[in-house]
């Protein structure tokens, strides 16, 4: 797994974000990948990634692109991507860090259920604005 390196400032919301993540996530117990990183965690197996401190996707600045594919759970604004494996990338807008989560395909039969759970953890630690 390719570890985010981000400026400073974000590094510190996502080092807060990571204190804050839950044990569970869809009824999944944590499992983080390698390699061992504030930025990243993971729960179950096949995983449910995040990594918090990436970069801001371009298809978020194309207006024929990011409204339709839009999403917003519990208050938290999500870009939602389908990648040709068959997963799921989502990737918060709106905040001053991204946060992307991973649903591999063999977790994408619940929907949107493993967003509810990161949701009050993003509003807590990462604020709204433009990173």
């Amino acid at each position: 797994m390719v570890v985010p390196s981000p400026d400073a400032k974000a590094a510190g919301l996502c080092r807060d974000l990571h204190a804050r993540l839950p044990k569970k996530i869809d009824g999944l117990e944590r499992t983080d990948p390698g390699p061992k990183s504030e930025l990243t965690a993971g729960w179950g197996d096949p995983a449910i990634i995040l990594r918090c401190g990436v970069e801001r996707p371009p298809e978020m600045i194309d207006p024929a692109y990011a409204p339709k594919n839009g999403v917003k759970v519990n208050g938290v604004a999500w870009l939602l991507q389908k990648r040709d494996d068959g997963s799921y990338t989502f990737t918060t807008g709106a905040r001053l860090a991204y946060v992307e989560v991973t649903l591999p395909e063999e977790r994408t039969g619940d929907g949107l259920g493993p967003l509810t759970d990161f949701a009050a953890p993003i509003k807590e630690t990462i604020p709204k604005g433009v990173a």
